[in-house]
């Protein structure tokens, strides 16, 4: 038996989510997305989980989705439909435990847009960040084209977007696209460290304050402070 494309260990409150497809890079397929989608409903159904960590084994983080199935279903349009019936990104977008995205070596395309969609992102001095897909036809369809924006600024997305420019990780820190960089040999640890000490605290009032700035980060600034208003008041609840 193959092993599984996605591991799962949980461990005193941090789940650790590890893409598992070391030979192709960790470029996602269709096993790995249905593992994946199983594995974050239970993180995000599990009162003992406070934080998860996404990882990839091997010498990468992941390469996107994997260009050998494409075109393969025998339905265009049911594949389709499958995707949008298992969102996997929107999934991971609104888990309402804080995420991390701890990244090593090539973090491209749909995998560099997995870390846009964690809450927090910490990388190996080794990473590689670019998004190839305009270059070989496609748009970024893993959330990239909205996520970026908003994290690294309009210009700055539109060149990786358009042109597939590469950053490295200290290039990346610079620019606000990840939160730290480490070793490649303390990626783990520094990312569990960060967990623990997040896990330390009220998992209702971090799951508020998560939506809090998620949802207010899309909203006019008066509708902003209003759901802060809501959500504080709802804190006081729980406290």
């Amino acid at each position: 038996m193959s092993p599984p494309a996605v591991l799962y260990e949980k461990d005193d409150g941090i789940a650790v989510v590890s893409l598992n497809r070391p030979a192709m890079l960790n470029a996602y397929n269709v096993e790995m997305r249905d593992d994946l989608y199983e594995i974050l409903q239970a993180v995000r159904d599990d009162p003992e989980v406070r934080v998860m960590i996404l990882r990839g084994e091997g010498p990468a983080f992941c390469t996107g989705g994997d260009v050998s199935e494409f075109g393969s279903a025998p339905s265009p349009v049911r594949a389709r439909e499958i995707r949008w019936q298992r969102d996997n990104w929107g999934l991971l977008l609104h888990l309402p435990q804080p995420t991390i995205a701890a990244v090593h070596g090539y973090t491209v395309g749909g995998g560099m847009e997995m870390a846009l969609l964690c809450d927090m992102c910490i990388a190996a001095d080794d990473t590689v960040f670019f998004l190839p897909e305009t270059g070989l036809g496609m748009v970024p369809g893993v959330a990239g084209t909205q996520t970026a924006p908003r994290a690294i600024g309009l210009g700055r997305a539109l060149d990786m977007v358009l042109t597939g420019k590469r950053l490295g990780a200290d290039q990346a820190l610079q620019i606000g696209l990840v939160n730290q960089v480490v070793p490649l040999a303390t990626l783990l640890t520094e990312a569990e460290s960060l967990a623990y000490t997040l896990s330390r605290c009220n998992p209702t009032v971090v799951a508020l304050a998560k939506r809090a700035v998620r949802q207010g980060a899309d909203l006019p600034l008066s509708d902003g402070l209003r759901l802060e208003q809501n959500l504080f008041a709802l804190v006081k609840e729980h406290v």
